[in-house]
């Protein structure tokens, strides 16, 4: 396509991340595809605004995490980006299956990529590694 639909990627990723930022939900909302796919770190994949809203309410009871050092990298049509950033968190209450939460914090590297189509985002595959998440939360080496 063209350098506009480039910038236009680029730009839309980067107001879901504020959005994520500010703790925005409608606002990362607004960026997405009503049929996003949602493939969750270490889980399955979920289909639609709806659960997508539901897994971000989750994670707000859970987690308050904050994006840094984020670059955006962009496929040169506009259709496909990917984002590398560091979380920094704290662990508010206990997510079913991991370690007991006690306002432990946490800094590691994760990245996203996306799919873009018609101006919105249809998919969001996040990954960091759980592993190292574990060991900072439990004080134990990974």
């Amino acid at each position: 396509m063209s350098a506009n639909s480039q910038s236009a990627a680029a730009a839309l990723v980067q107001r879901y991340y504020d959005a994520f930022n500010a703790g925005d939900v409608p606002g990362m909302l607004a960026c997405l595809s009503d049929d996003v796919a949602h493939d969750v770190n270490q889980g399955g994949r979920r289909s639609g605004k709806a659960l997508f809203g539901e897994f971000c309410g989750h994670m707000e009871r859970s987690y308050k995490e904050q994006l840094t050092d984020i670059v955006i990298m962009v496929s040169d049509d506009g259709g496909r980006a990917a984002a590398e950033f560091t979380v920094s968190g704290t662990y508010l209450a206990d997510d079913e299956g991991l370690p007991a939460a006690n306002g432990q914090t946490y800094r590691l590297p994760g990245g996203t990529f996306l799919d873009i189509t018609d101006g919105k985002i249809s998919r969001v595959t996040t990954y960091y590694n759980l592993e190292d998440w574990i060991a900072q939360v439990t004080g134990k080496a990974a």
